[in-house]
């Protein structure tokens, strides 16, 4: 495996006490390497998004550890973890999350105020194929060129890793092949560490490792060595 850049010990997640006790997520642990590609699949209630959000320091654990580039995150305080998600992780969300009173190079340009060295948004407009949309509004935009807009603005912080919360689950069949096919390539070609949640098992042929999870728990870690090209899988 390549260098770790991530790495989940023992991680429980709960809510609750007593008879009204849940279990998200139930001692889970793996290793992610820099550069990989990563689907974390399962079906609703799975705890594959828990864990993407304790992965993002959104969440905490309850018991456990979580380390991101040698860092225990898990042991951050809210100041370390807002430093953190501003300089390490980029996030795709399933419904884009622009700012409808913004144009598309406005969404992008609001990380220069989170980031002192961030991307020029138009060169990232460019990478996306959406310059023509610089000056368009989310509500003039599909939702294919929205959630490419949403990509570019993770891009735009330079993160070590990618995080996407279900990113094609809003989008038809062709439009999420092409932004998958985005989304492999920023780990292929940039070398970003891309970590997806899905409930759709097709896209684990892309990835070069699947971790399979069901009611809180890992079934299977699932390492293909040969990945399929986004637009060579049977949609």
């Amino acid at each position: 495996m390549k260098n770790s850049i991530v790495r989940f010990e023992n991680v429980e997640k709960t809510y609750g006490e007593g008879e009204g006790l849940q279990i998200a997520v139930d001692k889970v642990s793996f290793e992610i390497g820099e550069g990989e590609f990563v689907v974390i699949l399962g079906q609703s209630g799975a705890g594959k998004s828990t864990v993407l959000n304790m992965l993002g320091g959104m969440d905490t654990p309850t018991a456990g550890k979580v380390f991101v580039d040698g860092e225990e995150i898990s042991s951050m305080n809210d100041r370390q973890l807002g430093t953190y998600r501003a300089d390490k992780v980029g996030f795709i969300f399933q419904f884009y999350n622009l700012i409808p009173s913004l144009t598309a190079y406005e969404n992008i340009a609001l990380t220069k105020r989170i980031v002192k060295n961030a991307a020029d948004p138009k060169e990232l407009l460019e990478k996306v194929g959406l310059l023509k949309c610089a000056d368009k509004f989310p509500s003039q935009m599909s939702g294919g060129e929205q959630q490419r807009v949403s990509i570019a603005r993770a891009l735009a912080k330079n993160p070590r890793i990618i995080l996407g919360d279900e990113p094609t689950g809003a989008l038809d069949s062709e439009t999420g092949v092409i932004v998958l096919e985005l989304i492999q390539n920023m780990c292929r070609n940039e070398g970003k560490t891309v970590i997806l949640v899905t409930h759709n098992a097709d896209i684990a042929q892309c990835a070069d490792k699947v971790i399979r999870m069901k009611n809180g728990k890992i079934r299977e870690i699932k390492i293909n060595e040969n990945p399929v090209p986004v637009r060579e899988v049977s949609w």
